[in-house]
């Protein structure tokens, strides 16, 4: 065999390994799309199926927790996050105002955790979420306001945590349990979700029959409710 004939061999032995890598590379790639393009299209669905329903200011959901009783005719909704510095003081302003205005408001209280800057909210706001569960949501709350200053710069918050559902009574296995679920999970996102389409844009977020009040303090917390009253009465 003449150089160039051996020559002509390798070259041609080159383009057919060239070809089989080529074959080898859209093969891999039919097997990748069929593989993971079911595997993407059900994540999408299950994402999408999953976007639970949202409620406005002025709707009262059915996993809404409500402090007072419906009946009463002004509806305050609250957006907060639990990590959240000026959240814990609107929490005590309103519960300063709470029993001036208890026997006329109904209070929603509703997650709006923002984790960019709080990173142990959405933990928080599961706890509370899986300890309604228990019937204890409003003591989970309350109890995560109060003790905001000593969680608030730890590392990690879930033993500390743990301690106040243990000092409420809670069970803590089943707390652990719920917190995993579906529902729980859903019901802190889609109050995130709700407050967006709401114009929350910031914590704490306070609506009174649907009208957002700017810097609620106690006393027009309680003037604007008066307000209401009035206006539901025809005054």
């Amino acid at each position: 065999m003449s150089k160039r004939e051996q020559q002509q061999k390798i070259k041609e032995q080159k383009q057919l390994a060239a070809k089989q890598r080529d074959r080898t590379k859209r093969l891999a790639l039919k097997v990748i799309v069929f593989a993971v393009a079911p595997l993407f299209l059900a994540f999408v669905l299950y994402t999408l199926f999953n976007q639970g329903p949202t409620y406005s200011p002025i709707e009262i959901a059915e996993s809404d927790h409500i402090r007072g009783t419906t009946s009463n005719p002004v509806s305050i909704v609250v957006y907060a996050d639990f990590q959240c510095p000026a959240c814990a003081t609107e929490h005590q302003t309103m519960m300063q105002a709470w029993p001036r205005i208890s026997d006329r408001a109904h209070l929603i209280f509703r997650h709006f955790p923002v984790t960019s800057t709080h990173p142990h909210a959405w933990t928080a706001s599961l706890y509370a979420e899986a300890a309604g569960n228990q019937g204890l949501f409003w003591e989970m709350h309350d109890y995560l306001f109060a003790t905001q200053n000593v969680w608030f710069g730890m590392s990690s918050v879930e033993s500390e945590f743990d301690s106040y559902a243990e000092e409420l009574n809670i069970d803590v296995e089943q707390l652990h349990a719920d917190m995993e679920t579906d529902e729980v999970v859903a019901k802190v996102r889609n109050d995130l979700r709700g407050g967006t389409s709401a114009g929350v844009r910031a914590t704490p977020t306070v609506f009174i029959n649907g009208r957002q009040i700017i810097n609620p303090s106690r006393a027009r917390i309680i003037a604007r409710v008066n307000e209401e009253v009035r206006e539901s009465d025809g005054g």
